[in-house]
C-alpha cells in the first residue's frame, strides 16, 4: 500500500541545488524533497510520499488525516510506521527515492 502523510513545513533550504524542507508530522520531523512543489512555503501543509512533497493540503484536512493515523497506531516512530524508522530529523531525500 502506498501512503502519503500530511505534515507542516517548518524550514526550507537549498541542498546542493535541490529544494528540501523539514516537515513536522505532529511532533515527528523528517526531511522532504520539495522539487515537485517549488511554490510551497514555511507553514504550508503538504502530503509527503517516499520523501517527496507531492501536493499541498489545507490544515483541517491534514489534522483529520494525522488524527486517523494516530488512532490506527500508524503515526509512530519505527519501521512499520508510514514515516519509517530512524531518528527524528532524518528520512529519505532525493538520493533515497525509488
Amino acid at each position: 500500500m502506498c501512503l502519503a502523510v500530511p505534515g507542516r513545513i517548518t524550514e526550507l533550504r537549498d541542498a546542493g541545488g535541490i529544494a528540501m524542507a523539514t516537515v513536522d508530522y505532529g511532533g515527528i520531523t523528517r526531511e522532504a524533497c520539495m522539487a515537485y512543489l517549488p511554490e510551497a512555503a514555511v507553514g504550508d501543509y503538504v502530503l509527503v510520499h517516499v520523501g517527496f512533497a507531492i501536493t499541498r493540503v489545507d490544515e483541517d484536512e491534514a489534522a483529520r488525516t494525522l488524527a486517523l493515523l494516530r488512532e490506527m497506531g500508524e503515526l509512530e516512530e519505527g519501521a512499520s510506521s508510514p514515516l519509517g524508522g530512524g531518528p527524528a530529523g532524518t528520512g529519505p531525500g532525493p538520493e533515497g527515492a525509488p
